[in-house]
């Protein structure tokens, strides 16, 4: 009965996400036009855009698949548990490529329904605000119940297909091997996330730098070369990238529960161990009703409350996901259990899900606070801006180390509740509270870069100022909610990583680890020093591809007659181009130190140093992605206050401080800090997948010294 329920919200997420689909793709582009060939422009811009993007993904994955491909093989033939006969190496390289199958699935959906809707959205910016904003919210709505869905059913289906292909299985193996799901759905993120970032931030930076700083021409507009890569870059950064990360959020955390639940529920009888080890998921399906009660709530008229409708969204469907998980928790999870030698009991399992969601919650208003210009923070770095770009810098790297003091806090707080009410299952139920409201989460989230690329699209094809007044207000909107959807997914991020150390720590049998022990010592080093050689890498990488895309614009600045004056076509299909093999090219490193980290210090120095060295990046790693974050938001935003006037307005010396701020700015919230979320995250499912590997044949060097 539990199963089939869990199977009924999951369908019921994908069927949402499948009618707000159509109700997007049937919104006609023509209604309101005032030419024909106003909608000759929308269709030739918006169909460059989603050429740029498939084109992109599809290379993209090409390179997934021979990776997927390797490390599936690397998986069937090294994660081998010695105490059972059953392959698990070989079951677990199965769920690992489905995992992956169904993250870029979910990807590509997400990818097509955001070029269908940014045209749209520009396209109803003709007839009224509100008729603009339901369709980006629309387009946003598929990404985030699509996803949901597709989590939720693929974790069950795995979970189904395995118990009946290995009947008697022990439920602890049963887990092991679905945790190669949850492997393959962050490897993908990564890549996605990685190069997708670095595609987005080149393409912006040469745009910002050559177009709006050297040229003096205004953002989006049609004589800038990278302003279609721009767009592009929008939709494979905060699209794929950011749906693959939360993707692999939801099947890490509940994968992390359902490991220690296996331990925690062993001795229940069968049909009560059964609601217990699969409540993780029917936590996800009650966000899912939740989520979709919210959307009925929100109904901006103007332009002032679309922000507010958004968030809106974001708490009521947290107040109602409080309310609707206490009676399933008290009727799922067994009355008392225990977990080594410790009673728990299910109100204490409740009392975590609800600091998960809280702390959620605070978490994105404290981004909020942090990066919207309507508070004092960025209005601050704005300020800052009249002295120059040195002091708009010093201001918002300021607010960046500040921003990450209260998150960090709240972390620690919901933390030692987990722990203190249900040990290490209460910090991975947690980590699935926070994510329980992930279908409007991301639907917020998804938002943003869908009426950011309206706003170009309405630029680009000169649909007039109170077409691009509508769309600059609905961007602005995005801009803070893609802020909190940040600060959401790197706290989620946290608590899930949290959440996989401790489901490691319990498959590698180190109920505790003394700080004092040498190879502990070592792995914390090791560990801290890992996001920060990342972020480098990533950094560097960004630099790198925007160095060609500045000189490409450059060069047709230069050298096609015409193209300043508007009287001549920019050349972007070789900006496009330039985009995609440069993040292509320079995701590699980065991905490789993320997988290779845990797997060579796993095999060389044994489960000791890389429960360390998982605690070390994941602490450095949180705080550093949370004001790598925040600080490239309040840069952003503190350009948009001038921008609507402030201090001196578009054009004026305090606007180019702050352009420059912005642009250094964009790989900080739109690539490092994002894609450290995945560092942590896929660094302890690594470990996990294959602690039975690391029991067996880790500590290589170590026992060679002694």
């Amino acid at each position: 009965m539990l199963i089939w329920l869990i199977l009924g919200l999951g369908a019921l997420s994908l069927l949402v996400a499948f009618m707000y689909s159509r109700m997007v793709s049937s919104v006609s582009i023509e209604k309101g036009a005032e030419s024909p060939q106003e909608v000759a422009k929308l269709t030739e811009i918006s169909d460059a855009i989603a050429e740029g993007a498939m084109a992109f993904l599809k290379r993209e994955y090409r390179i997934l698949a021979l990776f997927m491909v390797i490390f599936a093989v690397i998986i069937a033939l090294t994660v081998n548990d010695p105490h059972t006969s059953i392959a698990t190496g070989l079951y677990s390289a199965v769920s690992f490529m489905i995992g992956a199958g169904i993250s870029v699935a979910a990807g590509y959906i997400g990818m097509k329904i955001a070029t269908k809707g940014n045209v749209r959205t520009a396209a109803a910016a003709r007839i009224s605000l509100a008729e603009s904003f339901g369709i980006a919210f629309k387009s946003g709505v598929v990404m985030g119940f699509g996803l949901t869905g597709l989590a939720i059913l693929g974790m069950l289906f795995v979970y189904m297909g395995l118990d009946m292909l290995l009947p008697g299985i022990e439920t602890h193996i049963l887990m092991e091997i679905l945790s190669g799901f949850a492997l393959g759905g962050s490897s993908v993120a990564l890549f996605a996330r990685v190069g997708g970032g670095i595609y987005t931030k080149a393409a912006d930076v040469g745009a910002d730098l050559v177009g709006k700083v050297e040229a003096g021409i205004p953002e989006d507009d049609p004589r800038n070369p990278a302003v279609i890569a721009d767009n592009v870059g929008d939709n494979v950064g905060d699209i794929a990238g950011m749906g693959a990360d939360l993707f692999g959020s939801v099947a890490e955390s509940t994968c992390a529960a359902m490991v220690i639940g296996a331990a925690a529920f062993t001795l229940l009888p069968a049909e009560t161990r059964l609601s217990a080890l699969l409540f993780p998921l029917f936590v996800s399906g009650i966000g899912i009703i939740a989520s979709l009660i919210s959307l009925f709530f929100i109904r901006p008229k103007t332009e002032e409350k679309v922000e507010g409708a958004l968030k809106t969204a974001l708490v009521l469907s947290t107040l109602l996901m409080l309310v609707g998980l206490y009676y399933p928790t008290m009727k799922m999870i067994p009355e008392s259990f225990m977990i080594g030698t410790k009673e728990y009991h299910n109100s204490g399992v409740f009392i975590c899900l609800a600091a998960g969601l809280i702390s959620g919650l605070i978490i994105g208003l404290i981004t909020e606070y942090f990066t919207s210009h309507r508070f004092k923070p960025v209005q601050e770095v704005a300020d800052a801006s009249k002295t120059g770009a040195a002091t708009n810098i010093i201001y918002g790297l300021s607010l960046g180390y500040n921003s990450s003091v209260l998150p960090m806090l709240l972390m620690a707080i919901t933390v030692v509740i987990g722990f203190s009410f249900a040990g290490m299952y209460g910090i991975a139920m947690a980590a699935i509270g926070m994510l329980g409201t992930i279908a409007v989460g991301l639907t917020i989230d998804a938002y943003g870069p869908v009426s950011d690329n309206a706003g170009g699209i309405a630029e680009m094809a000169g649909m007039g100022k109170d077409i691009r007044k509508r769309t600059d207000a609905l961007d602005a909107a995005g801009n803070t909610t893609a802020a909190i959807g940040k600060g959401f997914a790197i706290g989620s991020a946290a608590l899930t990583s949290l959440a996989l150390t401790a489901a490691f720590l319990t498959r590698a049998n180190l109920p505790e680890i003394n700080m004092l022990n040498p190879e502990v010592m070592a792995g914390l080093f090791v560990g801290a020093s890992l996001p920060f050689a990342f972020s480098a890498m990533t950094m560097r990488a960004v630099g790198k591809a925007a160095f060609e895309m500045i000189e490409e614009v450059r060069r047709q600045f230069r050298t096609i007659p015409g193209l300043l004056q508007g009287t001549a076509r920019a050349d972007y299909a070789t900006c496009v181009d330039i985009s995609t093999k440069a993040s292509l090219r320079q995701m590699v490193a980065p991905g490789i130190l993320v997988i290779a980290s845990p797997l060579v210090v796993g095999f060389l120095f044994g489960v000791q140093m890389l429960a360390g060295m998982l605690i070390g990046a994941l602490i450095v790693g949180v705080m550093l992605a949370i004001s790598m974050a925040n600080s490239g938001g309040a840069w952003d935003n503190a350009k948009k206050y001038i921008e609507t006037g402030k201090l001196g307005g578009k054009g004026s010396d305090t606007h180019k401080a702050a352009v420059v701020g912005d642009t250094v700015g964009d790989p900080f919230k739109d690539t490092s800090g994002p894609a450290l979320n995945i560092l942590i995250k896929l660094m302890a499912i690594i470990s996990l997948v294959f602690v039975p590997f690391f029991m067996n044949h880790g500590g290589w060097l170590t026992k060679m010294m002694k």
